[in-house]
């Protein structure tokens, strides 16, 4: 994939990020786990969007503008590896809100990825 495209995939990512941590919080589902995002979130939507996108298109212009760096093509992979990932926590928040799995299940899935990380420290 060129790096261009990878840049706006890094930048549509971000944005349904944004979109979906709005739609979820505003439903009472989830809640922001960033901290300075949170309290962005308690300002309003509009402040939230506004820098949630900001970051992500500044980030994508950086990565995008030095994309011959070595250094900028394996941030982006790893990069968009997060925001991947983080869409996946999104799916399951979906299917937990809208009651297609137990929050049993999600428990234990947090136990599970605890005690994998706690293998790491």
């Amino acid at each position: 994939m060129q790096l261009s495209r990878q840049a706006f995939f890094l930048f549509a990512l971000n944005f349904f990020d944004a979109v979906l941590t709005v739609y979820w919080v505003h439903n009472g589902f989830a809640s922001e786990s960033n901290q300075l995002m949170a309290g962005l979130l308690e300002v309003g939507y509009t402040p939230f969007l506004a820098v949630k996108l900001s970051i992500g298109a500044i980030a994508a212009l950086v990565l995008w503008h030095w994309g011959n760096l070595r250094l900028a093509k394996y941030g982006l992979a790893f990069v968009l590896l997060i925001y991947i990932s983080l869409m996946g926590i999104h799916f399951l928040t979906g299917l937990s809100a809208f009651g297609f799995i137990s929050d049993v299940l999600i428990n234990d899935f947090a136990g599970w990825t605890h005690a994998f990380f706690a293998f790491f420290n």
